[in-house]
């Protein structure tokens, strides 16, 4: 079903990559159509986006656990085994979806001034989150069928689906945020999810060879619920606690002022674009890696872990020193405000260094994943976040005096640390025997 080439692996990327970009445009693309009226909504956006994004990442957690363990079974020739895969991530998904959702619309307000929100952004932000909040339900279902149509190797199709999703997004907001402003990118958001969700069903039930009756309740499995949650819990838990040192540090950032948030914000979209292909190839990597350890083909392993550290480095670090020289002309497109253009352009700088670990990071931290070695990196990721990104943000950021530059330093020292820790801990082998 697969081949270990690198060939292999930039076939799965490209459509990842189309796919991811696409996705976070979704997230993205309200503060780029936002920033023509206003910044302070850009900010507003931004503190929002840092609440659904711990959200997000506990979805994806789910959805890379469940095609993890597709593909496995397809690599041990278990095809049975999907429907129970997808039927039990569909309903511990959406169970999970109800409640942060209610949570949300209780909490929200407290949570923001928790985050030292400016009380000028306070209105627009809780309005913005509450309203995309109100489809986590739909991202997560769309996640799930998503994660059985990359187990399937149909990569092209979910890009498909994310263009047409961005395409619906962008009419709406040129039609809404005129007349409603960030309310109006907000139901923009969730009617392009919607649409989403409907047309990436259908694209399931016409090429796959599963259909619907999979969520039938009989195929719930308690077993197979451990086996998911082995592997999601503690990855989930591991991007829930990273998240929630970013929610910590852009404590810090919000006491530097509406100027400083929005820098972010944008600094924090054009690091996403440099790093996205580092995602795309530690998913197929992980993909292929699962498949692999199915066979029981560790030395492919190696060999395929290696070549996708380095493809990854090079292709987000080169993305990163293009971003840099243009900054201007980039970082020009949402504002004319020099000291926003100046503090970007210091900011890209440090994140080429951050973007050498944080590429490594993402690719090792998956593949060992897929093998099953998840408590391990899990800690060392949670005791990091917190102690080296939190830590130095406050003493670099804060008592040092050196703002969201030293908060980026420390946020580069991170990922680096990560992807060295990494790196060893997949050569001492110990993934080679682990069990789930």
């Amino acid at each position: 079903m697969y081949q270990n080439t690198n060939k292999e692996v930039f076939k799965m990327s490209v459509p990842i990559f189309f796919e991811l970009l696409l996705q976070l445009l979704v997230g993205n693309i309200d503060q780029i159509m936002v920033s023509r009226y206003s910044q302070s909504s850009v900010a507003a956006i931004n503190n929002g986006n840092q609440i659904m994004n711990i959200i997000i990442i506990v979805l994806n957690c789910m959805s890379v656990a469940t095609t993890i363990l597709i593909t496995r079974a397809f690599g041990s020739g278990e095809k049975k085994q999907a429907k129970v895969v997808a039927n039990v991530s569909v309903y511990l998904l959406a169970s999970f979806s109800v409640v942060v959702t209610i949570g949300i619309f209780i909490f929200n307000k407290a949570i923001f001034r928790g985050l030292s929100i400016p009380e000028e952004i306070l209105i627009e932000t809780s309005n913005y989150t509450v309203i995309v909040a109100s489809f986590i339900l739909i991202q997560a279902l769309y996640q799930i069928i998503a994660a059985v149509l990359r187990s399937y190797n149909l990569m092209k199709e979910i890009t498909m689906v994310a263009l047409i999703m961005n395409g619906i997004n962008i009419v709406g907001n040129t039609i809404l945020i005129k007349f409603y402003g960030i309310v109006g990118a907000a139901i923009s958001t969730d009617f392009s999810k919607l649409i989403g969700l409907i047309i990436i069903v259908i694209v399931f039930l016409k090429k796959t060879d599963m259909d619907l009756s999979f969520l039938h309740i009989k195929y719930f499995s308690k077993k197979m619920a451990k086996q998911l949650l082995v592997i999601a819990i503690p990855s989930g838990g591991e991007a829930l606690s990273y998240q929630l040192s970013q929610m910590y540090i852009l404590r810090f950032v919000n006491t530097f002022g509406v100027a400083v948030i929005a820098s972010r914000g944008y600094c924090n979209m054009l690091a996403n674009i440099a790093y996205v292909y580092s995602m795309a190839i530690a998913q197929a990597s992980q993909i292929l890696v699962g498949y692999l350890y199915g066979k029981g083909d560790y030395k492919s392993i190696g060999i395929r872990v290696k070549s996708s550290c380095i493809i990854s480095m090079v292709v987000s670090v080169g993305l990163t020193i293009l971003m840099l020289i243009n900054s201007d002309t980039v970082v020009g497109l949402f504002t004319n405000e020099r000291v926003i253009l100046d503090l970007c352009h210091k900011v890209l700088f440090v994140e080429i260094v951050l973007e050498i670990g944080r590429s490594i990071n993402i690719t090792m931290v998956k593949c060992l994943i897929a093998t099953g070695d998840v408590n391990v990196p899990v800690i060392f990721c949670v005791f990091s976040a917190w102690v080296i990104a939190v830590g130095f943000s406050y003493i670099f950021g804060i008592r040092l005096g050196w703002g969201l530059v030293g908060i980026w330093i420390a946020m580069a020292c991170d990922e680096c640390l990560r992807g060295m820790a990494f790196i060893i801990r997949f050569l001492q082998g110990k993934w080679k025997t682990t069990k789930i």
